[in-house]
């Protein structure tokens, strides 16, 4: 096998204006594709420079969305991301020390939860 990285991640979402404010306007991501093709629109968000990003999708009508659940996003602040996303609103557990590093939890507006994670000191 050839594969060299994860490109695109689903995340379901209910309302897509909503959930790109809440990862343009609160997670600083940039929005690489917001397209319509018929009924469907192709909301593409990463952070900036990353090699994989998100495709915030709506799910069928009458499915809820369960909640993604395992993705983890590196900070190089993890003190100033936490305040950031605490004066948003968002609610955050942590940061808590590990010995591979320091981490805190949050979930977008859908309940899709995210670990933010600080390697230590050094490099992981």
């Amino acid at each position: 096998m050839a594969i060299t990285h994860a490109r695109l991640i689903a995340l379901p979402v209910v309302d897509q204006d909503r959930a790109k404010d809440f990862y343009v306007g609160v997670l600083g991501f940039a929005v690489l594709a917001d397209h319509t093709m018929g009924r469907v629109r192709w909301l593409h968000v990463a952070p900036p420079g990353a090699g994989t990003g998100f495709v915030l999708t709506v799910l069928e009508q009458g499915f809820a969305p369960s909640g993604t659940r395992g993705i983890t996003l590196e900070s190089d602040d993890l003190d100033a991301d936490c305040a950031r996303l605490a004066a948003a609103g968002v609610e955050v557990e942590g940061p808590d020390e590990h010995p591979w590093g320091r981490e805190a939890a949050f979930s977008d507006p859908d309940g899709n939860a995210f670990v933010l994670a600080e390697p230590p000191t050094g490099g992981a």
